[in-house]
């Protein structure tokens, strides 16, 4: 049965959607069965994985609306064992169309069910706040992922980040819990980033993933490629960094 991840953190520009993206086809490169769900309006990852969304006639949103079942949506990528759940603009309206809808919270975890026995993991790429989708991706969710960029603002919000988990957990989803932190766009040659990553390992005491993300040039360039890094340039230094994550995320997920 498969473990669902959600990776969140409602501060953009984190490094979030390429974690996303790279930790699917690292772990997928690693023989496992993934399913990446973009519910991320923007739909990044969908681009990330080289679906054009112009063509896409069947994403989140319909699923997430109850027009179709998550497995008409499902696409699958030409990447190893890598399936997309793809996303496009019309799932910013999402929200304001389920708002009223009785147990709105479970919709995402009850369209999903149905595919636990094709995968062994269901990663979530979430919006980039805490609205009414995030809380379904927490619903849904067994264990949720923290990316956090080495910069001065890394710890903002993130007290309101683990408040929210902490509500979903005695309201809607007991058994969430924190997958792990993971450090992106490191830079080991300054001063502040270990100011950063000493913060951020007393903020999350064992939580704290040893694989770091580090500044990349080819992990920029990959998305407008529709390539995962792994793919795009396997001799990368963000390849490298992707590929370790994928195999210390599976260490701890025996």
């Amino acid at each position: 049965m498969a473990k669902t991840v959600a990776i969140l953190n409602q501060k953009g520009g984190v490094g979030k959607t390429t974690t996303a993206v790279n930790l699917t086809a690292c772990v997928g490169a690693l023989d496992k069965r993934v399913l990446l769900c973009d519910i991320d309006p923007q739909g990044n990852s969908t681009s990330g994985f080289g679906v054009d969304k112009r063509k896409i006639e069947r994403s989140s949103y319909h699923v997430l609306v109850g027009e179709c079942a998550a497995k008409d949506a499902v696409v699958h990528t030409a990447f190893k064992n890598v399936d997309l759940l793809p996303s496009t603009m019309d799932l910013a309206g999402a929200e304001l169309e389920i708002i009223d809808r009785q147990g709105r919270e479970r919709l995402l975890k009850n369209a999903l069910t149905p595919l636990w026995e094709d995968y062994d993991y269901i990663f979530l790429d979430c919006p980039p706040s805490l609205g009414l989708i995030t809380l379904n991706a927490l619903t849904a969710a067994d264990t949720f992922f923290v990316p956090i960029q080495c910069e001065y603002y890394a710890l903002e919000g993130l007290s309101q980040l683990m408040a929210t988990a902490r509500q979903i957990k005695r309201l809607y989803n007991p058994y969430i819990e924190l997958e792990g932190v993971l450090l992106t766009m490191y830079d080991g040659r300054l001063n502040l980033t270990q100011q950063v990553v000493t913060e951020v390992k007393k903020f999350f005491p064992k939580k704290v993933y040893s694989t770091v993300i580090p500044r990349n040039v080819r992990l920029s360039e990959a998305p407008s490629f529709g390539q995962p890094i792994l793919y795009f340039d396997k001799s990368s230094k963000g390849a490298a960094a992707y590929m370790a994550l994928a195999e210390e995320f599976l260490k701890k997920n025996k």
